[in-house]
């Protein structure tokens, strides 16, 4: 390596814990930062997120690298003087698995297939490259996964350097071009015998550390095909999840593995045969409750139901228009204080629906709309249904 002082998280990618100077300070937008003498925390860039830690025991919530100096935004106060810098290790090697899994995949895909990456991206749970090639079908990412495998299964050794320009362009590297303005010396990341790319950020010591690289599925994307995968830790996690799902849906749907797609169709038509009996018999007892409703003397056809929803209202009201043309009608649904209401006037009827149905909504402590001859809405205060009903036998008694 090149005798220059690269920070901590470079020079050693395990370290942890280091001792420093806080060489800066400032807030920006209201949030504190720290610049430091030497840091083990990664700074965003090169498609990996930045590192988490504490600075002088204050949480960091993001790194950041601007103009060559690397700045540490905190979640408090920043410390001054001398302090330890220390490294949320879980996620750092979370990330060294991810990143490494993705030079092994690029590699392997362009050099065994014949598809180059064109970007790579590391997300929260799962991590994606995008390959230059159509489309990939279950078979080619079977063959790909199996040759990744092979990879991991040699425990190839993975490691970092820093070389001249005139040492870098007698290289063969794997790489999309140096950043524009590009100075100085050039990292480069080697799988040795897979691999020779271009990189800033923290790896894997070897192909073993990545235990295992699952590639979950592919979407087109921009005339290419984007390939999402998991490796080392996530993967586990993912299986882990996996599994005790499946535990939970064979108790609810008494099946084994092989069977649960089966079950679950099975009770989604019989699901969907209820719901359509459930429809037919709602669609009965409206137009039963509007014939009651029809024969009653009042001017004004008027119910409430505690456990029915506003399309039930709207289905007696429908069959009321019919029924009853010559009637108003305010019906409302619900527990406590909270439901709907319904107010319409049949095609006989004389009242002004929508100036009557805002002065209802407004006693009900709800809000609603329409127009014509129905308005219908939600309501916050159904104990003021009796003072709403005399508000609208008063309107069109007059």
């Amino acid at each position: 390596m090149l005798e220059e002082p690269w920070p901590a998280f470079e020079r050693d990618p395990r370290l942890r814990r280091l001792e420093t100077e806080v060489l800066e300070s400032g807030a920006e937008d209201g949030v504190e930062w720290v610049v430091l003498a030497d840091t083990v925390l990664y700074p965003e860039g090169g498609g990996q997120p930045a590192d988490a830690g504490t600075v002088g025991g204050v949480a960091v919530s993001d790194v950041q690298k601007t103009s060559g100096v690397i700045r540490h935004l905190l979640a408090g106060a920043a410390p001054s003087g001398r302090v330890t810098v220390e490294l949320d290790w879980h996620r750092r090697f979370d990330h060294m698995q991810q990143h490494t899994a993705q030079h092994l995949v690029t590699a392997v895909a362009e050099d065994r297939f014949g598809w180059p990456t064109t970007s790579f991206h590391l997300g929260e749970t799962m991590s994606d490259v995008e390959l230059d090639v159509a489309n990939l079908g279950p078979l080619d990412l079977d063959a790909l996964e199996e040759a990744v495998a092979e990879e991991v299964r040699r425990a190839r050794p993975v490691t970092a350097r820093r070389v001249t320009r005139e040492d870098y362009g007698a290289l063969t590297v794997r790489s999309r071009g140096l950043p524009e303005g590009h100075t100085g010396s050039i990292r480069l990341v080697e799988i040795h015998g897979v691999d020779l790319n271009t990189c800033g950020g923290t790896h894997c010591a070897s192909t073993a550390e990545l235990e295992a690289v699952k590639l979950l599925g592919c979407e087109p994307l921009r005339g290419g095909t984007r390939v999402h995968f998991v490796a080392g830790h996530r993967l586990r996690r993912l299986l882990g999840a996996h599994h005790r799902r499946s535990a939970e849906l064979r108790a609810l749907l008494g099946a084994s593995d092989e069977e649960l797609v089966r079950g679950l169709e099975t009770r989604l038509e019989q699901l969907k045969d209820a719901h359509r009996a459930m429809r037919d018999l709602q669609g009965e007892l409206a137009s039963a409750a509007a014939a009651a409703l029809a024969v009653a003397p009042d001017p004004i056809l008027q119910a409430h139901w505690p456990d029915r929803d506003l399309s039930f209202l709207q289905r007696v009201a429908r069959e009321l228009d019919a029924l009853a043309p010559e009637r108003v009608v305010f019906l409302t649904t619900g527990e406590d204080e909270e439901g709907y209401f319904l107010l319409s006037a049949g095609p006989q009827a004389h009242a002004d629906v929508p100036s009557l149905g805002r002065a209802v909504a407004k006693r009900l402590s709800g809000r609603g709309g329409g127009s014509g001859r129905m308005f219908q809405g939600r309501a916050g205060g159904l104990s003021q249904r009796e003072e709403a009903l005399e508000a609208v036998r008063e309107a069109i008694s007059d």
